[in-house]
């Protein structure tokens, strides 16, 4: 049986893709995840496309042996390779455990020559997640965070065809196919933060300040990236332009004719580029204030083990020894 869900999976996933790659599937045995494979498996299983299933199993429940045991049966039931990672030592935190995982599923993918990474987020993810950095006073890189397709590197990309679709229609789904989906009680926990905001800071806004929220949060997201990947183009371009040819430095008359944003994140990319650091906000607008002086005089800047200084019209850096 093929639904309205299927039909625009395929040709959302069609696009992102762009050619037939392989892929990983990330499954938890979730609602998201089971509509994704299920998708998946009716789509593309006979399309040339070769993908398999990752589940990694925190253990935090009593009942983790139990969980494993039937995501492996659904996967044997779509004939979809699929491999378990335990992890060893308890991960309680949020933010680590997501980093974790992710760490798991780009290793998996590049040593198994994948090419795609396709995680279940739906769009009321991505509503929760800009909510939880904007609690945060995220930038707009983070805010933005959780979109279509992402690079990791040349050769991966982690791309997340379900944006396109509401909780309540990949619920529509899963009822609709009997899938057999895992309910984790966790999801109920309100110590954890996107559970208070799921279950009861939206249906609050929902109820008294806009019936629709979700739609409003989703049309002002889909702004915020369009702006986001304009403003990020322009830094490539203005990073590229600025570069010294032989030293680690940018030249300083280029960037002082831009503006404040364009400034701050080609500074960002010039040390992740080259000494894979994320400098303190108060360090970046101490150099840009540096940057934009017109005294010829040599200023230096220590941060992070490194010298940032201003010399001769151009902004070198290297590591303090």
């Amino acid at each position: 049986m093929h639904t309205f869900l299927h039909k625009k999976f395929k040709l959302n996933l069609v696009k992102l893709l762009k050619e037939n790659k392989d892929s990983l599937i990330a499954i938890s045995g979730g609602q998201d995840s089971l509509c994704l494979i299920k998708l998946m498996n009716d789509c593309f299983k006979h399309n040339k496309y070769k993908f398999e299933a990752v589940y990694i199993d925190h253990q935090w429940k009593s009942d983790s042996l139990q969980h494993s045991k039937h995501i492996i049966n659904i996967a044997k039931q779509m004939n979809i390779p699929i491999s378990i990672y335990q992890i060893k030592h308890l991960v309680f935190s949020e933010a680590e455990a997501r980093e974790l995982r992710y760490k798991i599923l780009i290793q998996h993918a590049i040593q198994n020559n994948l090419k795609a990474i396709l995680t279940g987020h739906n769009q009321n993810d991505q509503i929760e997640t800009f909510l939880q950095h904007l609690f945060r006073s995220s930038s707009l890189d983070g805010i933005t965070g959780l979109v279509n397709k992402r690079k990791i590197n040349p050769e991966l990309t982690i791309i997340r065809p379900l944006l396109i679709f509401k909780r309540e229609e990949i619920e529509w789904f899963c009822r609709k196919l009997y899938l057999p989906v895992w309910s984790d009680t966790t999801n109920y926990n309100y110590k954890i933060q996107r559970n208070r905001l799921r279950y009861e800071v939206l249906p609050y806004l929902q109820n008294y300040f806009n019936p629709n929220i979700n739609q409003a949060i989703h049309s002002f997201l889909n702004l915020c990236i369009s702006d986001n990947e304009y403003l990020k183009e322009n830094t490539i371009k203005l990073y590229i332009k600025s570069k010294h040819n032989k030293f680690i430095g940018l030249n300083l008359m280029i960037l002082q004719k831009q503006h404040h944003a364009l400034q701050k994140r080609t500074l960002q990319m010039y040390f992740h580029y080259h000494f894979n650091k994320s400098i303190q906000k108060k360090y970046i607008e101490e150099i840009i204030i540096m940057i934009n002086q017109d005294k010829t005089l040599k200023s230096i800047i220590y941060s992070d083990n490194l010298i940032i200084q201003k010399n001769n019209g151009w902004l070198y850096t290297s590591f303090n020894h």
